[in-house]
């Protein structure tokens, strides 16, 4: 308790409320499957310091991380504060997603069995339900390249990015990214059981039905990825992420520390 109040002094109110939401967003990985033992990531710029971000402490749980054990790190990998060290490959691959795209704050990745899955897929995600036609045009693809300490390949990275809000990383996993957290936690959610939904009609041989270029153009125009000012109160990518918050309070309060 005793750190968590000093962490707390230490930082500005806006940097502990990001703070708490990362944490949060932390446990919903656990609560979702998503996690890959003390493996994968998930960044936050800090309010004020662009060239700094939060991250895991390298060693935690997804469902030991709180508030106050989040280490902050800077560009050049540095640590600001923290008593973690932090993965090398979730540094490089961060650092160079927040590095090139300053209009996001948000990067989420994940190493889940279905979204591996449809990364080792050739035909890449193909529009066979709602959730697949929603975000698909805002998704890019990265080529496998295992060195992600390589600064060309963060450069790359980066690159394929481009001015995209998902990416299918070939043979690894997922990464979205948002404004904030309400973006960058709903695409994901939606890219990953696209992704599940595709496994399993795949896995059924059954023939599939493709929706027309129209119904799927039509969908995807729904989506406020991107558009919606980002924190608006009543988008409702804001008050899904907050009714996450809530179901999280109720259960285990514990990643605000």
């Amino acid at each position: 308790m005793a750190s968590n109040l000093k962490i707390r002094q230490q930082v500005s109110p806006e940097e502990w409320a990001l703070r708490q939401d990362l944490a949060a967003c932390y446990r919903l990985f656990v609560k979702y499957g998503w996690t890959d033992l003390i493996f994968t990531h998930l960044s936050a710029r800090v309010p004020g310091q662009p060239d700094h971000y939060l991250i895991n402490p390298y060693g935690l749980l997804f469902q030991e991380i709180t508030a106050s054990n989040l280490i902050k790190v800077d560009f050049s990998g540095r640590v600001i504060s923290g008593e973690y060290p932090y993965n090398e490959a979730g540094h490089a691959i961060h650092s160079a997603v927040l590095r090139a795209r300053s209009d996001i704050n948000v990067a989420l990745h994940s190493h889940t069995r279905a979204g591996t899955a449809v990364s080792a897929m050739e035909c890449g995600l193909l529009p066979l339900s709602q959730q697949a036609n929603e975000i698909g045009n805002l998704v890019c693809y990265h080529r496998y390249d295992v060195a992600t300490d390589n600064e060309d390949e963060c450069a790359r990275l980066g690159k394929d990015l481009a001015d995209k809000w998902a990416m299918i990383m070939n043979n690894h996993g997922l990464l979205t990214v948002g404004r904030d957290m309400a973006e960058a936690f709903y695409l994901l959610y939606t890219l990953e059981n696209a992704c599940k939904i595709q496994v399993d009609v795949m896995a059924s041989g059954a023939k599939q039905i493709i929706p027309s270029p129209e119904a799927i153009a039509a969908v995807a125009q729904f989506s406020l990825i991107g558009k919606a000012k980002a924190g608006d109160p009543e988008s409702y990518l804001q008050r899904n992420w907050q009714a996450l918050v809530r179901m999280l309070d109720h259960e285990d309060q514990s990643f605000r520390q």
